[in-house]
């Protein structure tokens, strides 16, 4: 059993091809995020200016407290849509890294198996208590893998609602001390 040339420049072709994935989906990711927070920012700044406007008009100081007040509603639903919109960023670049780690972990599998069929078929006689101790314990941490995902899946799931929870509880409250 041996490697060639072509095996060894094949695994590291997939190696630089796994590697510029997971770099472009974080620049993606970084872009996103980048674009956000400009437009927020830009948005926020041209708000404020039209908000400081308008109280240097205000006529008497009820219309300047009518005007603070207006001005936090909107301002915390902007803030709430803020952080939704990057924790969807977020959740959908840890779904891409997901998926580019799961091909990269499934390919590895798949030449482990392969390798291992070689080394089993050219190994010495004797052998295939060693070969077979080997299979086991890919099994075994093929199963670990998936049982970690699983589990992963599960928490993300649960953060995702908490956030969601706790988003619409801001805004409960948020309500509550604008009516009173």
């Amino acid at each position: 059993m041996y490697i060639t040339p072509e095996q060894i420049v094949s695994s590291n072709k997939a190696g630089v091809e796994a590697i510029l994935g997971l770099a472009h989906s974080q620049f993606a990711a970084f872009e996103r995020l980048s674009a956000l927070y400009f437009n927020t920012t830009k948005a926020a700044f041209e708000e404020g200016v039209g908000h400081a406007k308008a109280l240097l008009n205000a006529k008497d100081p009820q219309e300047y407290i009518n005007l603070n007040a207006a001005a936090t509603q909107p301002t915390m639903e902007k803030a709430i849509a803020y952080s939704r919109s990057v924790y969807e960023v977020a959740a959908q670049t840890n779904g891409e890294m997901a998926k580019l780690l799961e091909a990269q972990a499934a390919e590895f599998n798949k030449n482990l198996v392969g390798l291992l069929d070689k080394v089993s078929k050219n190994a010495p006689a004797g052998s295939d208590v060693a070969v077979q101790a080997v299979r086991s314990a890919l099994a075994a941490a093929n199963t670990a893998y998936d049982s970690f995902n699983k589990v992963a899946k599960q928490a993300t799931e649960i953060a995702e609602a908490n956030f969601s929870a706790a988003t619409t509880a801001t805004r409960e409250t948020h309500k509550k001390r604008a009516a009173a």
